[in-house]
Parts: C-alpha cells; sequence; structure tokens
C-alpha cells in the first residue's frame, strides 16, 4: 500500500491513471460497436495504419500524431467504400488495409535511422511516459466520440443490427457507418501511445468481448465493456511498476485473462450448455 501511495505522489503516475481510464472507456465502447457488427478486424488494420502514419511521420520530421491520425482517418474512410464497391465482406477489405499498412509500417522501421527507439515506442507504447498534454488531448477525443455515440445511439444501433434493415427504415446507414469507421480511427489514434500500434487493437476486441459473456441488453454491454477496458488498463500499469515490466504487454494481457475469466463463469455459456 506505502508503494502505491509513493507512486501516487509522481506526476507520471497520475497521468498514465487518467490516461487507462480514457483509453478504457474510449476504446471499449468502440470495440462493442465492433464485436457486435462482427468486424473485430477494423481494430487491427486501423491500429496498425495509424502506426504506419507515426512512423512515417517521424521520417518526415513532423508530428508522428498527425501522421497517426492521417493515416487512421485514411483506412477508415476507404475501408467502407471498398467493401461496398467491390461488394465484399468488410473484413476482406480490412485484410487488404492490414497488409498494406503493415508493409508500408515496417518499410517505415527499416529506413529510420539508429537507434530507433522513438520508433519502437509507436509499436509497442509506453503509456508511463504519457504528458499532461497528451491526456488532455485523449480527454477531448474520448469525450467527442462518447458524444456523437450519445447524439446518434438510436441510428448506431440500427446500423449495428443490420445495415440492411436500417436503410429500409430510412436510417442513413453509409454514412453512419461511415462514422463509426472515423471514430474508430479516431480513438485508435490518440491511445496509440498508450499500449503501442501492434498491440491497440486488443483493448477494442478484449473488454467488448468480454462484457458479451454476461449480457446481451446494448447499455450493459457498454457498461460492462468499458468496466473491463479500465480494469485491463489499470492492472496493466499497477503490475508494470510494481516489477519493473513493460506496460502495453501487461494491459493487453490483463485483457486477455479478463476475458478467459469472463468466458470461464459466463452465465450464457452455461445456460447453452443445457
Amino acid at each position: 500500500m506505502s508503494g502505491l501511495l509513493e507512486l501516487w505522489q509522481l506526476q507520471f503516475f497520475r497521468n498514465a491513471l487518467a490516461a487507462s481510464l480514457l483509453c478504457g472507456i474510449g476504446c471499449s465502447v468502440i470495440g462493442v460497436f465492433i464485436v457486435s457488427m462482427r468486424i473485430p478486424f477494423i481494430g487491427v488494420a486501423i491500429s496498425h495504419a495509424a502506426m504506419a502514419g507515426a512512423v512515417f511521420g517521424m521520417l518526415a520530421g513532423i508530428d508522428p500524431l498527425a501522421g497517426a491520425f492521417v493515416a487512421a482517418l485514411a483506412a477508415s474512410v476507404f475501408t467502407g467504400p471498398l467493401a461496398d464497391r467491390a461488394q465484399m465482406d468488410p473484413n476482406i477489405s480490412l485484410g487488404i488495409i492490414f497488409s498494406l499498412a503493415m508493409g508500408l509500417a515496417f518499410l517505415g522501421i527499416g529506413l529510420a535511422p539508429e537507434p530507433k527507439n522513438d520508433v519502437l515506442g509507436v509499436i509497442w507504447g509506453n503509456i508511463l511516459l504519457l504528458s499532461a498534454e497528451d491526456v488532455r488531448r485523449m480527454a477531448v477525443v474520448t469525450a467527442a466520440g462518447l458524444g456523437v455515440v450519445l447524439l446518434f445511439y438510436k441510428e448506431f444501433k440500427a446500423v449495428m443490427f443490420s445495415r440492411l434493415v436500417a436503410a429500409a427504415a430510412g436510417v442513413p446507414e453509409r454514412a453512419v457507418y461511415y462514422t463509426l469507421l472515423v471514430l474508430c480511427g479516431a480513438t485508435v489514434t490518440v491511445n496509440l501511445d498508450t499500449v503501442g500500434g501492434l498491440m491497440l487493437f486488443s483493448m477494442l476486441i478484449n473488454p467488448a468481448a468480454a462484457a458479451y459473456q454476461f449480457t446481451y441488453r446494448m447499455g450493459r454491454l457498454f457498461l460492462l465493456s468499458a468496466l473491463f477496458g479500465v480494469l485491463s488498463a489499470v492492472a496493466g500499469i499497477m503490475l508494470s511498476c510494481l516489477f519493473d515490466l513493460p506496460s502495453g504487454a501487461l494491459v493487453v494481457i490483463s485483457s486477455s485473462v479478463i476475458f478467459g475469466v469472463s468466458l470461464a463463469v459466463s452465465p450464457k455459456r452455461r445456460h447453452a450448455g443445457h
């Protein structure tokens, strides 16, 4: 307990805790839509696109966050039209974008001069190095994303159920779907430094997948997903500080453990067994 009290006196630790709350809430809320619509690969594709954009931003001498946002936004914007115009499953278009993003990211890593510490930081992230300005930026984007979700909740819910049914009901499903993709891109970008582009998708998928083990009701899904996301991030930070281990990896492992426990005790799974 005394060790935690001492950590609380440190500004970097308070920044990390605030960032963990924002990351857990922002990523997990978007994750509910992603898991519900069965497009989990979007988290992988967009997070790697953001990573590639950040790497090339560094090489170009511009703000890596700006490069990450442009790349994530481009991936988000092209995902929908590519799937719609080619009349194929969105996961196929996401796979194409993911492969391109991975190729560009590793090309950028290869072109980066030694030492590659800054580039590797984008890949793995380090929530313990976030500044107060980083936390404020996360807060603005997270609040804006939640505001859009609340404002158009009925439309998002209709599209999440079925794009065809939503369109038949008069919902502008394409605009709503593309907005969701852009929100995912913005959320990924602002959280890139928390667990890194290589692993950030787990924070989009694992908390929502864990929440699905307990309920079908949308309101509870969002609350449980946000709770599991925050627990994952906070547990990862605590373990990182206590044992001097990489924070991003521990956040991801924590989210996976929470999903595993949720699956093991899931009342839905038990009822299905009967």
